[in-house]
């Protein structure tokens, strides 16, 4: 039955007292739920669990970490975009659920600007190409020179459709004018896993979830994705100095909550994870142990973030002609 004008306007003049009610109370009313969509061990779990055990401590609530991997991150950030915004869920985002998947998938079932409360960006962080240390290459031009000879070997892996791990692939594709076929995973640890065994030859991914399978023998780093050399492992070349122009690109994680969760609430929470991100344990975990660059921005510097990044990579998409749908 439709609202009369009185009663829509006695609501409308209401909602800022409940949302302040929510606030008061918050976070005293129930465990906070954050929403890790993708698999536990990888960098957006460790980052999530980091954070949540930080809240937790700071808000003197429990924080659950609960995973929903699949769709690049879609599944969960469709779940949280439906969840109560009254503070109690959060999302940990990523460069795929806020930025890729928009051009990705014609018929994605969230909006990443409309749908969620920015709350901040953590960090950015590079990505590595990494092949099976079987492969018998040793230089990213190597890989190339193999990609062109054997067809067999013109497959990579990556942590699911739409993360910047398959973005990383499509845009070498592009850039040797090789047509490459994508194997899309759950998750950064069963690609690594496949690749590690020589299932798939190569993948791009973050430096410290290779690290342990490198150091075992079992995969090898050819070079970093971004624009300058890392300070964790100075001696990879870039993909522009191994001969790539235009090869840059750097994968980022994020913190959101539902659209409409009160203003007093994103603040807070805002001030506890940058305030978190400043303590030295979580600088050494983040930056030393995962080689992230540690940001902490504001709500309103994290949409402008995103604003610059879906156009970005939707142009590449298009060049590509990468699709999830």
């Amino acid at each position: 039955m439709p609202l009369t004008r009185r009663a829509a306007t006695l609501l409308a003049a209401l909602l800022p007292l409940i949302g302040s009610a929510q606030a008061q109370e918050w976070p005293t009313a129930k465990p906070i739920t954050y929403v890790v969509p993708f698999t536990a061990g990888g960098s957006t779990d460790i980052v999530g669990r980091t954070i949540a055990h930080k809240l937790q401590e700071s808000l003197k609530q429990s924080v659950v970490v609960e995973n929903k991997p699949g769709q690049a991150g879609g599944i969960g950030a469709a779940y949280v975009a439906k969840a109560t915004p009254d503070g109690y869920t959060l999302f940990g985002g990523t460069i795929s659920t806020h930025a890729i998947n928009a051009s990705l998938y014609k018929k994605l079932t969230y909006d990443p600007m409309k749908d969620f409360e920015p709350i901040t960006l953590v960090a950015r962080l590079p990505n590595v190409l990494i092949v099976n240390a079987q492969l018998g290459v040793n230089s990213v031009q190597e890989l190339i020179a193999l990609i062109k000879k054997d067809p067999d070997k013109r497959t990579f892996a990556s942590s699911g459709a739409g993360t910047s791990t398959h973005l990383a692939g499509e845009m070498l594709s592009d850039l040797i004018g090789v047509k490459l076929t994508h194997v899309p995973y759950k998750g950064t640890p069963p690609a690594m896993t496949d690749v590690a065994a020589g299932l798939v030859p190569f993948m791009f991914d973050q430096l410290t979830a290779a690290l342990p399978l490198v150091k075992s023998g079992r995969l090898k780093l050819l070079a970093v994705t971004t624009g300058q050399r890392i300070a964790l492992a100075p001696e990879l070349p870039t993909m522009i100095e191994s001969g790539i122009p235009g090869f840059e690109m750097s994968s980022w994680q994020a913190i959101y909550a539902p659209k409409g969760t009160p203003k007093p609430i994103v603040q807070r929470l805002n001030a506890e994870i940058v305030k978190a991100l400043q303590q030295p344990d979580v600088k050494a975990k983040l930056t030393d142990q995962l080689g992230m660059e540690i940001v902490g921005s504001t709500p309103e510097e994290l949409r402008e973030h995103m604003a610059r990044e879906i156009p970005r990579w939707a142009a590449l998409v298009k060049k590509s002609g990468a699709s999830a749908d």
